[in-house]
């Protein structure tokens, strides 16, 4: 199929301002390692935000993290290529515009400017990569999931580096069979992280999507399908995920 590649202007949360550049210092810090010196690189995340939300929006709820979190990641939040078509569930909670991905049909299993949607993520990671991980949340989850498998497949990304990490909350799979077949046709195999709400409508799918994954890291939290607050026992398995990609960009 042919994708047409004359995208709206990207639009990108203020906070890709503070972490565009990889080479600033507030991105790296200096590790002694013996006698050698050895730059030390935050893992690099590109965040895909819900259904008719926006990147500022995911910005907003990612940020209930504690810094000592945030402090570790380089977090560069992008809009959606489609205006809203649309009533959003958060009007009256966050401000507009809101952005939408890719369209579906009632059943979630015929895609409307699919294509579209990954030859734009993946125009703005040729410009502004390169990215070491996806971060995503409801619909940016699932295309943060499916998005490995169809890199693999050569179906998506082929112009950028492999994608190595995912922090995937409330996420699900491709129901599309035409999609789903390319996307999970071998198990994900970078690094993951997932976060499954006890009254989360998407927890069964998220469960479903764990299984594809090797060795996956899961937290658990009582609400629903949110980003949620970190407590005790959130936090430290966040913070050791954080170092076990950390040390894996360091065995690049």
């Amino acid at each position: 199929m042919a994708i047409n590649l004359c995208f709206p202007k990207p639009q990108v949360s203020t906070t890709f301002l503070l972490y565009k550049f990889p080479d600033r210092e507030d991105s790296h810090k200096f590790c002694n390692m013996g006698s050698e010196a050895e730059i030390v690189r935050k893992p690099r995340f590109l965040c895909l935000h819900g259904f008719r939300t926006s990147g500022e929006i995911l910005k907003t709820q990612v940020h209930k993290w504690p810094e000592s979190v945030l402090q570790k990641l380089d977090l560069v939040y992008l809009d959606a290529p489609f205006p809203s078509q649309g009533k959003s569930d958060v009007e009256g909670i966050f401000d507009p515009p809101y952005y939408e991905w890719f369209q579906f049909n009632k059943e979630f299993v015929e895609y409307t400017n699919f294509d579209e949607c990954l030859a734009y993520i993946e125009d703005f990671m040729i410009k502004n990569g390169p990215f070491d991980g996806l971060l995503g949340f409801s619909q940016g989850a699932i295309l943060s999931a499916g998005l490995p498998g169809l890199q693999a497949t050569g179906v998506a990304l082929t112009k950028v580096p492999k994608i190595k990490f995912l922090i995937i909350i409330g996420g699900a799979m491709f129901k599309s069979p035409s999609v789903a077949e390319k996307a999970y046709d071998s198990p994900i195999k970078c690094t993951s992280l997932h976060f499954l709400g006890k009254t989360d409508f998407l927890k069964e799918y998220g469960m479903e999507l764990v299984k594809k994954c090797v060795d996956p890291v899961v937290i658990h939290h009582p609400k629903g399908h949110t980003i949620p607050r970190l407590d005790e026992k959130g936090l430290e398995t966040m913070l050791s995920f954080v170092d076990k990609i950390q040390n894996e960009l360091l065995d690049k």
